[in-house]
């Protein structure tokens, strides 16, 4: 049999949500990965939720090293990477330890048997085999000699057995390609396109994929595969994206949109690195990276590139917002448009480097020493990082400013299909470069534009507008240098009145409520998703339930302040202790209650759903 077909009917399913899960070095985000791209190629929805341990080197085989893969798959609208798997793939005991009790009761447990050897299993802190005392009987257990298989499948080609073992990856991500009834065309070309330099690396691979296939469609260990259909989405072409590449992208498109060279200057931090490294591949399209020494200096540059005339950006998580808050405190001061990304991750100082958390609001919004307002944009799944990117970059350039995007590690590495937009249909953002003296005959930098407040911008080197920037505060106007204590509080009016009146220019709040509900669910970023599979399942009880969701969390929508008036109760859902609920407390005199998670990971949608029955 080869792996062209199958020789049982598939039974179709509605849905999976499979988990695999192997040491950090048995490439489980490249099986998971591979397996999410071909079920976007064949147009499943998908979510997936990808989990990296948090040491860099731990021992190999222990839980602390594990790492794990998630992904749904549909044929039909989903929102989530799944509450629980249906399905786990253990490559070895801690594997096995580390993801068994999130594994749904009747779920199917697929193993490597040859890793529950007695070494690995005390490494794994197991006293005996699970395989053996009955302690998964919950579940539906399949074991494959994955190794030896694999060591089998390609003794032929000169392999090396410790190189070769390294291809059990691709002996599992074969076997559930069959089980799943996944075209296998598509993996076999990314493999021989992968590896084209490395024959013996490109044999072992293709080897262990075709013999982990033909193996689940003659092995008998199921009655049949199963089938996802694809799903029913809008007219268009769709990719597979993760939430780091869209910000990259977004960040192409808004320098085309704006016809402006973009200048990313970044210093390496997880999880951000991979908006560097993406931008740095993207020269034809104007983008300049660098990568710099450290994050004040990311941000110094950022500064000067705006300056200089360019849409400025740098990007970090949490502990390089806190080293560039001075420096974006002088952004302010000098009205610049410059984006500063934040990939929040689990703190604080170096906290949780590889997992997800919400807890920068705070640090966004207040920062900075002195009053520093900055306009706050937060993107809501991996594909809507693209469009916050232009947002935040809009909003940057139209009022001269320093704009804070806001994602997470949950959106950076999570991945779903992205219906790649209509160039045409993207909003024009360009801007013009003052030219001409506008005070008479001098130029003016604090002369401001009346509806927006904005100062003009003029190149550094343009006849006749030489002007200082700097840290210590401007004249109103003249941007001279000015100490008088009546100017100082005028300035600082007039740089809060500037973020303020972007309430006008942005979208008001919408609120998903078909019924008259009286409870309102109210979140932001990455909660999204969550939130609104946990309303929709909520209502499927027969529950009103209402749902909004913000994007700018400063200024807040225009229409916030009577939407949270018209619910007698708030539930604010946010993986920090409660930060949007203290602000629209405090802003609003609503009370909001609390739903909090900071575990490093995002919340289930079962989570929320259990919150809102409660308040209900």
């Amino acid at each position: 049999m080869t792996p062209d077909s199958t020789s049982l009917k598939p039974e179709p399913l509605k849905q999976v949500v499979i988990r695999f899960a192997g040491d950090s070095g048995d490439g489980m985000q490249l099986t998971g990965d591979r397996f999410t791209d071909v079920s976007a190629a064949f147009g499943n929805d998908l979510q997936t939720l990808p989990n990296y341990p948090a040491e860099i080197r731990a021992p190999a085989g222990t839980v602390n090293g594990v790492s794990s893969f998630q992904v749904q798959i549909s044929d039909h609208d989903i929102l989530t990477p799944g509450d629980l798997p249906t399905v786990l793939v253990a490559m070895n005991p801690a594997a096995l330890k580390a993801n068994i009790g999130e594994l749904a009761p009747g779920g199917t447990l697929l193993v490597n048997a040859d890793a529950f050897e007695e070494r690995n299993l005390e490494k794994a802190g197991y006293q005996a085999s699970p395989l053996e005392d009955g302690s998964l009987s919950a579940f539906r257990v399949i074991q494959v000699p994955m190794t030896s298989m694999t060591l089998e499948a390609t003794r032929e080609l000169g392999v090396k057995p410790r190189d070769a073992e390294r291809s059990k990856n691709f002996f599992a991500l074969g076997l559930l390609s069959w089980l799943y009834t996944r075209p296998v065309e598509p993996t076999i070309a990314w493999i021989e396109k992968q590896f084209a330099k490395r024959e013996l690396v490109l044999g072992a691979n293709l080897a262990a994929f075709k013999a982990g296939y033909n193996f689940g469609d003659t092995a008998e260990l199921w009655e049949h595969p199963y089938e996802i259909a694809p799903a029913s989405l809008a007219p268009g072409t769709y990719r597979q994206i993760t939430g780091n590449l869209a910000t990259a992208y977004g960040f192409v498109a808004a320098g085309y949109l704006s016809k402006l060279p973009v200048t990313y200057a970044s210093y390496p931090i997880t999880p951000a690195s991979d908006v560097l490294h993406e931008l740095s591949k993207h020269k034809n399209f104007g983008v300049r990276t660098l990568q710099c020494e450290d994050e004040i200096s990311a941000a110094g540059v950022a500064i000067g590139a705006a300056f200089a005339g360019h849409l400025a950006v740098t990007g970090t998580s949490g502990p390089g917002v806190d080293l560039k808050s001075e420096a974006m405190g002088l952004a302010v001061m000098v009205e610049l448009p410059m984006v500063v990304l934040d990939v929040q991750r689990g703190g604080p100082s170096t906290g949780l480097p590889t997992k997800t958390e919400q807890a920068d609001l705070m640090l966004a919004m207040y920062g900075r020493h002195g009053e520093a307002p900055m306009p706050i944009v937060a993107a809501a799944t991996p594909s809507d990082c693209f469009d916050a990117a232009i947002e935040a970059s809009r909003i940057a350039l139209k009022y001269r400013t320093p704009v804070l995007l806001l994602t997470d590690g949950y959106l950076a590495n999570g991945a779903e299909p992205w219906l790649l937009p209509d160039v045409e249909s993207l909003p024009e953002i360009s801007v013009e470069f003052q030219t001409e003296p506008n005070h008479g005959d001098d130029y003016w930098p604090y002369l401001r534009d009346p509806e927006t407040l904005a100062r003009p911008w003029a190149l550094p080197g343009t006849p006749g507008l030489m002007h200082r920037v700097g840290g210590i505060e401007k004249q109103d106007g003249t941007g001279n240098v000015n100490y008088d204590p009546v100017n100082h509080e005028t300035m600082m009016h007039l740089r809060q009145a500037k973020v303020a009146g972007i309430a006008a220019d942005i979208a008001p709040v919408e609120v998903d409520d078909p019924d008259g509900a009286e409870l309102l669910v109210l979140g932001w970023g990455s909660t999204w998703g969550v939130a609104q599979q946990a309303v929709r399942q909520a209502r499927a009880a027969g529950h009103k339930v209402a749902h909004a969701h913000l994007r700018h969390l400063n200024p807040f929508p225009a229409n916030l302040g009577e939407v949270l008036a018209r619910y007698p109760k708030v539930l604010v859902p946010e993986m920090n202790l409660g930060q949007l609920s203290r602000l629209v407390r405090a802003e609003y005199l609503v009370d909001a209650k609390s739903l909090t998670k900071v575990q490093g990971l995002p919340f289930r949608a079962s989570e929320i759903e259990n919150a809102i029955l409660e308040m209900i």
